[in-house]
């Protein structure tokens, strides 16, 4: 039919017609937030490349926590930053680490009422800031590193973590954590698995929240930037070893790998919004040069348009609300 009959501007004429038919809504039940906890702070601890996000005190961490659930947020990731680290990062396997005293706060604090997850990783313990073990020549050992994360998934679950998120991207690592949790009784802790994350330079002001002592790159482990195909081979084998979802990381760079991965897999598939993406955001709108909120809430909008169900997000809290008062 000729135009004028054709005239699609009738769905986008008013506010209340772009929601009825609005194509894709991103639901603060989706939306799992980063949270940092320090050893030995008292007072929480500003970030200064991530504005509005902070390093928390046991006691500021347990309030926070509360705050999301609140909120309406579905998940809380929670990353240790310990006050002392070592060559084989030993305090994220001590169940008296920071990591593990700060789970069992939390999930004494909210209990059931949202997921409780734990990264699991070594990079935020190790000396020299790597995801493993490091052989004599300096290169991180895959194997060694497996025994290392099986260990550290049980004590993640000892202390009452509802899901664990393997992300050290080392060949096999979900099989042995899946493994290591059902032979330790753990069988419904849930695996988050980083299926396909990449060597991205939109890490940087997360390293500044963990404190990281990285010591040259990742690029031998984490996946090459140019890749897609990787990509679906990692989720794939990740899947057969167990996964309960699987993660993208980046998002907003990677979003043609969210979709790819949505399209090859029945289970759920998350994507990590992270500190460089919400650090640009932030440093743009402090300038005055974007609308803070629109742009949050489409960044958001597009990741879940890719096909992430879950989205990790340093916003999740401010978004919850915002999506709640707009529904």
């Amino acid at each position: 039919m000729p135009y004028p009959e054709i005239r699609p501007r009738r769905l986008r004429r008013t506010a209340a017609v772009r929601r009825l038919v609005s194509e894709t809504r991103v639901a603060p039940a989706e939306l799992v937030l980063p949270m940092f906890v320090r050893e030995g702070l008292t007072e929480p601890r500003a970030v200064a490349s991530l504005p509005g996000v902070l390093q928390h005190s046991r006691d500021s961490l347990r309030k926070a926590a509360v705050e999301a659930v609140q909120a309406g947020v579905g998940g809380l990731m929670l990353f240790g930053v310990p006050a002392t680290r070592d060559a084989t990062g030993s305090g994220g396997l001590d169940p008296d680490g920071i990591l593990n005293v700060a789970i069992r706060d939390v999930v004494s604090e909210v209990g059931d009422a949202t997921v409780v997850m734990s990264d699991l990783c070594l990079d935020e313990f190790t000396s020299h800031g790597h995801c493993g073990l490091l052989t004599p020549d300096g290169d991180v050992d895959n194997d060694a590193t497996l025994a290392a994360y099986a260990e550290m998934a049980v004590a993640q679950a000892d202390a009452g973590v509802g899901m664990v998120g393997p992300s050290g991207m080392m060949d096999g690592q979900v099989g042995v954590v899946r493994r290591a949790l059902d032979a330790a009784g753990h069988a419904d802790v849930a695996v988050l698995a980083y299926a396909a994350k990449y060597a991205s330079a939109f890490f940087g002001p997360f390293r500044d929240a963990v404190e990281s002592c990285l010591d040259g790159d990742r690029r031998g482990y984490q996946q090459d930037p140019a890749n897609l195909r990787e990509s679906l081979r990692e989720v794939e084998l990740d899947v057969a070893e167990g996964a309960d979802l699987v993660m993208v990381k980046p998002a907003l760079p990677y979003l043609d790998v969210v979709s790819a991965v949505r399209a090859a897999v029945d289970v759920p598939v998350a994507a990590y919004q992270v500190s460089g993406e919400y650090a640009m955001v932030e440093a743009a709108a402090a300038n005055g040069w974007v609308d803070r909120e629109r742009v949050m809430l489409e960044t958001l909008t597009s990741i879940r348009r890719a096909g992430a169900q879950v989205i990790l997000t340093y916003w999740a809290v401010e978004a919850a609300r915002l999506l709640r008062e707009s529904y």
